[in-house]
């Protein structure tokens, strides 16, 4: 058998978002794209304290460091876009 190609693109930097600079994007859409399950309380109650409730769920947030240091914590399991203002 073969070596699994899948194996040299495992890791967080394959996966793990990019987080935009406050100059870059005042507002942000994140998204959830995995599950809290099977992950520290922390990371949990981070995703809740950042609005994300269920999987696949999408919130936008103003672009602060306090977010910023959030989506660091759990830049494996969301997705970060700059979102246009409302």
């Amino acid at each position: 058998m073969g070596r699994n190609p899948v194996v040299g693109r495992q890791g967080p930097s394959y996966y793990a978002a990019t987080i935009p600079s406050e100059t870059e994007a005042a507002v942000i859409a994140v998204k959830q794209i995995r599950s809290g399950i099977g992950h520290a309380d922390t990371m949990r109650r981070t995703l809740a304290a950042l609005g994300l409730r269920h999987h696949q769920q999408t919130v936008q947030l103003r672009n602060t460091a306090a977010i910023r240091g959030m989506l660091y914590k759990v830049r494996h399991l969301v997705e970060v876009t700059p979102a246009k203002e409302q």
